[in-house]
């Protein structure tokens, strides 16, 4: 076969090339099965851009956008920071970014990498299919951003800031951690309109006048029951609480929560990302490395590209070791790849270390056995089930225990038999998306007094919130909601109140 290029040039003809020839290999030999793709070329200006608005390709304009956009070409114009060779979206077509500046060499290892590796794990693993819908996606994030404008247009920039604001800081706490029903572009839409006429058909200037006209009446029996009742439906305690305000806030007009809806929307796409970063990189970066070394092997890239790819791929799975100033944790991309390569080995050539800790070891079917991972895992079960002694000892994984009362480290699991186990599970506990933020709860409301509401906070293993952020989210909360908001922080096991935090 020829080569597919030399030296460090391309162009749009190479490009074509290089994704027919992955193509190749992804699908006729290892069996992957992505969406469609689609390829944009941007610059680098273009890549901060995409930086700024979570790599979305079409977004809602908010000054945040801009700050970080601002934070971000500073840091790259001074050398500070640099910038990823691709973003890849889960979109169906797949659109991926490949940034112009990169050689003929890293544009093959982005292919590889977003087109094919991100591409198929966004399409076959189970939360995506569970909680985003691809197809949908790009049309929603076009309506979404029609309708700030438009919301901009009717009501003011500085009254769309005041939701958007508020929302977003509430944004880890505006998902759904269990599976409810999809959402769809016509329904938006539909909703979006009959909130916008409703609001319009039922405005009277003239009942402002009315003496009485908002307030409270005094209790009745009545009216407690109806309250018992209101509060019934509102099935609390309720964890998302821009959902909550969405659907419940007394002062909210429509058109804001449609807004607190979009973002609500986009955080919940969000969500299954958070919870597959070293399954899906550990995917993507095991797809090209296999794939390139293919093509290498077919003669369709020089020697010298194999060497500028190798020197990359090392630099994205390097994992500084725990005394170097770097160290901030395991590297996604390198516990993730470290993971594939052993279940790739042990399904090949197994000894009885692997059959003991693993079912499939020796079923002579790696690329059968990875697209199951890929398909039902994220990364507390990926850890849990398929992080090996090997790869623990290739990492120097150990268990170091930090206690306030003793003046040392204590080695709590080295390399044995209970310390592997203990170690895979206590890695595997960091990586629970229960302990992504802390559980916080809509708990009670006084729906036909004060309006007051209680949100309570579970404290576990001592873990308490920070009082000045904890003032300036409540704020945000009580702007959605309208009224009043305190938060207490309970005890998980005794229930006993620790704090009660209030806005100033």
């Amino acid at each position: 076969m020829s080569l597919l290029f030399e030296g460090a040039e391309w162009d749009f003809q190479t490009i074509d090339a290089i994704y027919k020839a992955c193509e190749e290999v992804a699908l006729g030999e290892f069996g992957l099965q992505p969406y469609p793709n689609q390829i944009e070329v941007i610059t680098s200006e273009q890549m901060l851009d995409a930086y700024s608005s979570n790599g979305l390709p079409l977004m809602y304009s908010h000054w945040s956008f801009g700050k970080h956009f601002a934070r971000d070409e500073s840091l790259y114009r001074q050398g500070y920071q640099g910038l990823a060779y691709e973003i890849v979206i889960n979109s169906s077509p797949c659109i991926a970014y490949i940034m112009e500046e990169n050689t003929a060499t890293l544009q093959t290892l982005v292919i590889a990498h977003a087109c094919f590796g991100h591409n198929h794990f966004f399409r076959n693993n189970h939360l995506f299919k569970q909680w985003t819908d691809a197809e949908a996606i790009l049309d929603y994030l076009a309506y979404a951003k029609r309708y700030v404008m438009e919301c901009e247009e009717r009501h003011g920039v500085a009254a769309v800031e005041r939701i958007l604001d508020a929302a977003h800081a509430l944004r880890s706490q505006g998902v759904h951690r269990y599976p409810r029903h999809k959402w769809r572009l016509a329904d938006e839409e539909k909703r979006a309109a009959a909130r916008r006429e409703y609001e319009e058909s039922s405005y009277d200037p003239l009942m402002q006048t009315v003496p009485g006209y908002g307030e409270v009446p005094p209790p009745t029996d009545e009216r407690v029951a109806a309250e018992h009742e209101a509060k019934a439906q509102l099935r609390l305690p309720e964890e998302n609480l821009l959902y909550f305000c969405e659907k419940n806030s007394p002062r909210l007009r429509g058109w804001e929560r449609e807004l607190v809806r979009i973002v609500r929307v986009l955080a919940q796409y969000f969500y299954p990302q958070l919870q597959t970063k070293v399954a899906n990189e550990g995917c993507a970066t095991f797809c090209h490395y296999e794939i390139l070394t293919r093509l290498h092997e077919q003669g369709r890239i020089p020697d010298g590209a194999l060497l500028e790819f190798l020197h990359s791929h090392s630099s994205v799975i390097t994992q500084p070791d725990l005394t170097s100033r770097h160290f901030s944790g395991w590297n996604p991309y390198a516990l993730g790849y470290a993971i594939m390569r052993d279940i790739h080995r042990a399904c090949l050539d197994a000894d009885d270390e692997d059959r003991a800790w693993f079912p499939f070891a020796g079923n002579g079917d790696p690329w059968g056995t990875l697209r199951d991972v890929w398909a039902n895992y994220r990364d507390e079960g990926l850890l849990r089930q398929f992080l090996g002694p090997k790869v623990m000892r290739q990492f120097r994984m150990i268990h170091l225990a930090d206690r306030t009362n003793e003046n040392s480290y204590r080695v709590n699991e080295i390399h044995d038999e209970p310390g592997y186990r203990r170690i895979a599970s206590l890695l595997a506990d960091q990586y629970e998306p229960a302990n992504f933020a802390p559980l916080i709860e809509v708990a009670d409301v006084d729906l036909f007094g004060s309006r007051k509401m209680l949100v309570s906070h579970e404290v576990r293993h001592g873990i308490r919130l920070d009082p000045r952020s904890t003032q300036r989210t409540l704020r945000h909360l009580q702007t959605l909601w309208g009224y009043e908001v305190c938060l207490q922080e309970r005890d998980a096991e005794t229930e006993r109140v620790l704090t009660e935090h209030v806005p100033a």
